[in-house]
């Protein structure tokens, strides 16, 4: 089945050349112009992957990606034209997985976007092996469904992927940059320690009773993180 692509950018050009070039590697590419637009697609079809302009007419960019958070955890690309770093781990903090920067060269758009892909259709584990646990939480690999003191609760990809591998490595402290490379992928990551520490400190808010004074995610000052 050819992934099935939403493009969202109110620059009528760029979603022209962007979904002429996915479309040439046999993607299905639906284009959005606004935010409105952008939620009602989003949840009228099921999206391999969403590509998301900062800003947008009638409601934000980050805004969208909220939303969609509440029924999707579809991989979200966030795009936006400013160099600002604000603006990205503001992407970031709303529920995006990664993002761009306007200019991009589209050869290098496309191989982010495969990358994320890959990572997002990966065959689940076998299911001798995919249930994980320690203490009050519970993760299934296979169903990638995480309960926490018995409450169900919603990650994104990235949070899940995150949480599982910590959970895996009970006890070992692992640098922003190591991280980048084993949840964002060494080929394809922004290089950039920031998207590490928003997306902890979303997952801490998630899991821990007191982010303040967290119980599972511990730093290691000048070192990195580490679970236990």
């Amino acid at each position: 089945m050819p992934h099935h692509i939403l493009v969202v950018d109110d620059e009528k050009l760029i979603v022209k050349g962007i979904k002429f070039s996915l479309e040439q590697d046999g993607m299905i590419v639906d284009a959005a112009y606004d935010g409105e637009e952008a939620l009602q697609l989003a949840r009228e079809n099921s999206y391999d992957l969403i590509m998301l302009d900062v800003m947008l007419p009638k409601i934000e960019g980050t805004e969208v990606c909220q939303q969609i958070r509440e029924f999707s955890a579809v991989p979200v690309v966030m795009v936006t034209a400013k160099g600002d770093d604000m603006d990205k781990i503001m992407g970031l903090e709303y529920g995006a997985d990664d993002y761009v920067t306007k200019p991009f060269n589209i050869l290098e758009l496309k191989a982010r976007i495969k990358a994320i892909l890959r990572r997002a259709s990966k065959p689940a584990p076998p299911v001798s092996s995919s249930k994980l646990s320690f203490r009050d939480i519970s993760l299934d690999t296979q169903s990638r469904r995480v309960n926490v003191r018995e409450r169900e609760i919603n990650l994104t990809a990235k949070e899940f992927d995150l949480l599982a591998f910590f959970m895996k490595n009970v006890g070992r402290v692992y640098a922003r940059e190591k991280l980048l490379q084993e949840i964002w992928g060494a080929s394809d990551s922004l290089g950039d320690a920031r998207t590490v520490d928003v997306h902890v400190r979303r997952l801490r808010e998630k899991i821990e009773e007191n982010p303040s004074e967290p119980s599972y995610i511990f730093t290691k000052w000048g070192v990195g993180y580490y679970f236990g």
